[in-house]
């Protein structure tokens, strides 16, 4: 009964933390074109909420539940140099939401790979 009983409390202390998570803005990679775009998505209270990427306002389709593609060479141009987060805000909320791993680091030509055998 006692292990029952810890597990329901940690269920609903997790329940607020898992709420707050699906409001947040997400992002991945798609192919528009023949280009790669990032896919940023959420949801907001109000379809008449601005929706901006580091302070830049972006176009979106759907209403509570939008989304907007925003092409790589653009989020490069408005973000940091190596930067795994870009900053979303929806209406007067401003999130920091990370970006897919390694989507704004460098193209470096390998010139050799050493694989040994241990």
């Amino acid at each position: 009964m006692m292990r029952l009983t810890l597990i329901a409390a940690a269920a609903l202390t997790a329940a607020p933390a898992l709420a707050h998570m699906e409001g947040m803005p997400r992002t991945r990679v798609v192919s528009c074109g023949v280009e790669s775009c990032l896919l940023v998505s959420g949801r907001r209270a109000d379809a008449s909420m601005p929706i901006s990427v580091n302070g830049h306002e972006v176009g979106t389709s759907g209403r509570r539940s939008w989304k907007a593609r925003i092409p790589v060479s653009q989020v490069r141009r408005w973000s940091a140099p190596y930067a795994r987060t870009i900053a979303v805000s929806v209406g007067n909320e401003e999130h920091s939401t990370s970006l897919p791993v390694g989507l704004l680091g460098t193209r470096g030509d390998l010139a050799m790979l050493v694989v040994s055998v241990k």
